[in-house]
């Protein structure tokens, strides 16, 4: 039987591959560091581009480089991405960067800046970019269902408020909508540490849970037991953490976890911006904890908006996707309201049911894929930040 939610709809822009977009960026990507000035260069140039510059991108390898590559052909792949143009200091990595985008069936070009220089290759980008501003700007939007959609969640400044109520905003959001046929998705390995438990029975069966407590037991045993000098205290829970009343990061982690509502069960496990391919449904990627890298992990994977619940005032944004701000603080909502897209702090004060404020995420939602720009979008926040696994060679 039909909910009140199957016949929703947004105006989204179809891509060759099927997927639908809610943004329409051209992109100019840089594949290593020593690429960003010239990357940079075009988006000054040419109006209607955005430039991504990054940390990485040279002498890496193995898991490591194979990351890298995965992080930046996901992010131009993903479908609020209508072109991109790839700048890298030499042909061979920057031809595999445009072959994987080019699998999606969009216009991507790509430069290399060996034996040409800056000024030849940003000529060159430039005219290949406004050729793209000049494709991009004449797609039109069409009428999608809801089930196109593929939302994210990443929650961050989590305080007492975060787990009360605008964490479970996002899951009942995941309750209402994934039975719709969407794609959801949440992480931050670290953060599940002291509710591991909880986490491995919401699975959609036995050997999911398994797969998922063995990559939570290998982050725990490779990194945190290994580097670790006595405990988490001021990186898990953070200072604005504890400062909002988390004491441990226990609590932090049933905090997190009410961001996959009640009945929802994830149904695969996603390497870090891996796309998903078990269909639709609610998928754990295994991500930092760290807001920019999550969100930029998770756009990479092919998610195209973003729910972020915060207690203490998280500002982060991104540059492809949407992230969209819930809060359930008074004083957040009070003393950073500019950051705010949703307001569920009546959840505390008992004059806004978790039902209520569910459907006011599913309406902003709606708005922000209809074209609505996010508080984070407004000012300016494009936080793109690559994760990088171990030491370079």
């Amino acid at each position: 039987m039909a909910s009140q939610y199957s016949n929703l709809s947004f105006k989204g822009y179809r891509r060759d591959n099927g997927r639908v977009g809610v943004r329409n960026h051209v992109v100019i990507l840089p594949v290593d560091d020593i690429s960003n000035a010239a990357c940079e260069a075009v988006g000054n140039n040419v109006k209607g581009t955005l430039a991504l510059p990054h940390s990485y991108g040279r002498l890496q390898f193995g898991e490591d480089l194979e990351l890298h590559f995965r992080t930046l052909i996901g992010t131009g792949s993903n479908p609020n991405v209508a072109a991109c143009v790839v700048i890298g200091i030499e042909p061979g990595w920057t031809k595999r960067i445009v072959d994987g985008i080019a699998k999606t069936g969009k216009p991507v070009a790509g430069f290399s800046i060996e034996q040409n220089g800056d000024f030849k290759t940003i000529m060159d980008a430039s005219r290949q970019a406004k050729e793209f501003v000049h494709y991009a700007t004449e797609l039109q939007r069409e009428e999608c269902g809801i089930s196109e959609l593929w939302v994210s969640t990443k929650c961050g400044e989590s305080d007492t408020t975060t787990g009360l109520g605008s964490c479970p905003t996002v899951g009942n959001m995941y309750d209402k909508l994934l039975p719709e046929g969407i794609y959801g998705v949440f992480g931050e390995t670290s953060e599940i540490t002291g509710a591991e438990h909880i986490c491995k029975a919401r699975a959609i069966n036995p050997e999911v849970g398994e797969r998922w407590y063995k990559m939570w037991k290998a982050y725990l045993d490779d990194v945190i037991e290994a580097n670790k000098v006595d405990d988490l205290s001021e990186s898990q829970p953070t200072k604005g953490n504890i400062e909002g009343g988390l004491s441990t990061i226990e609590e932090k982690a049933l905090g997190n976890l009410e961001k996959i509502g009640r009945t929802s069960r994830y149904i695969d496990i996603l390497k870090p911006a891996e796309a998903p391919a078990s269909g639709p449904g609610l998928y754990y990627m295994d991500t930092s904890s760290a807001a920019a890298e999550c969100v930029t992990l998770m756009a990479a994977g092919g998610y195209a908006v973003h729910t972020f619940p915060t207690g203490q005032g998280n500002v982060v944004g991104n540059p492809i996707v949407p992230v969209i701000k819930i809060s359930a603080n008074p004083r957040t909502v009070r003393t950073m309201s500019e950051h705010i897209d949703v307001d569920v702090s009546g959840i505390l004060r008992r004059d806004m049911t978790l039902d209520d404020a569910g459907d006011a995420l599913i309406e902003m939602i709606v708005r922000t894929a209809n074209g609505r720009n996010t508080a984070a979008e407004a000012l300016g926040h494009r936080e793109f930040v690559m994760t990088k696994l171990y030491r370079s060679a």
